[in-house]
């Protein structure tokens, strides 16, 4: 039997076991696909319950509103983050982790999503926290390499490595959601410098 620990107050954060994580799985698949296909002001609950092919009152019952449905969008994302490259090298760890998040805002499905996903976040508490999640996530997953460069000596003491890890990503969001100007691994490898450069320089300590 699959039991379920279910908040009333927040849809869709169920992590269940058995049939209700395939139907979990499936909408949140036809979620991305309509995203994807229609943008975030014309995603439509009843639709993502066709794609999917399950009841319109499952879905209406577990997410309730579509900003609920890309909440938890967000959150099994997260829950599928790749791991962490360990190359030994701040240079190339840094690199890695700004050509992944490249990969990723240049993905013909993640790109979207992401733009559709911060839409959403600008006008809904819980999207923004759910996105908020994620990048944190993200963040916890990297860090570590900075650490570990700390401890190698390659960074001065005391220096953030969330802010490291921030600062290698901030630039290439920039281009996707405001600038529009072209992400490629070139790019990726000037941002990742450049957050070096200035955590070695002291830029990020304490």
């Amino acid at each position: 039997m699959t039991s379920e620990n279910t908040d009333p107050g927040t849809p869709g954060t169920v992590r269940p076991g058995g049939r209700t994580a395939r139907v979990r799985a499936s909408v949140l698949q036809a979620a991305g696909d309509a995203l994807v296909e229609h943008g975030f002001h014309r995603l439509d609950l009843a639709d993502v319950a066709r794609r999917a092919e399950v009841g319109k009152t499952t879905l209406y019952r577990r997410w309730g509103t579509t900003t609920s449905l890309i909440a938890d969008l967000l959150a099994d994302m997260a829950e599928q983050t790749q791991p962490r490259t360990e190359t030994g090298s701040l240079t190339e760890d840094l690199k890695a982790n700004a050509r992944l998040v490249t990969r990723t805002l240049t993905d013909s499905r993640q790109g979207p999503l992401f733009k559709d996903v911060i839409a959403a976040a600008g006008c809904d508490e819980r999207t923004a926290h759910a996105l908020h999640r994620f990048h944190a996530t993200r963040i916890k997953e990297w860090a570590p390499c900075v650490d570990a460069a700390v401890a190698r000596g390659e960074l001065p003491a005391g220096t953030d490595a969330d802010e490291v890890i921030r600062a290698v990503s901030a630039p290439l969001c920039f281009r996707l959601l405001v600038s529009g100007d072209p992400l490629d691994a070139a790019v990726a490898d000037r941002a990742a410098a450049a957050a070096e450069s200035a955590a070695r320089a002291g830029a990020y300590v304490s």
